[in-house]
């Protein structure tokens, strides 16, 4: 696989656990915390995915075999980290939003 077939799937699998995460909060924000947890657990599966191809380069790199690094490649490991901070960053929210409704007594 060629360094842009290996960026790419970075980049599609933290685009879509991105997407799923800010899904998930807006399941959270109407009420609906059961489904924004499976919204949640898909949007961890997809970032496993890219969190996977990432580790593939760091070992390959530890064993002696580097990879030429490009403006493609720093671009997909932005978004790796963009999209592990999204869904922390909205596991928190969902908790808080989860907070307001008991305090609330809203069901």
């Amino acid at each position: 696989m060629d360094i842009e077939e290996i960026a790419m799937g970075i980049v599609g699998n933290a685009g879509e656990s991105r997407g799923l995460s800010y899904e998930a909060l807006k399941e959270a924000k109407k009420g609906n915390f059961e489904k924004a947890e499976e919204i949640l657990e898909e949007a961890k599966k997809k970032m496993y995915e890219a969190h996977k191809i990432q580790t593939e380069l760091i070992c390959d790199e530890a064993d002696g075999k580097p990879m030429k690094i490009n403006l493609l490649m720093i671009h997909a490991q932005d978004h790796l980290m963009n999209s592990i901070l999204a869904r922390e960053l909205v596991e928190e929210l969902i908790d808080l939003h989860r907070e307001v409704k008991e305090l609330k007594g809203v069901k």
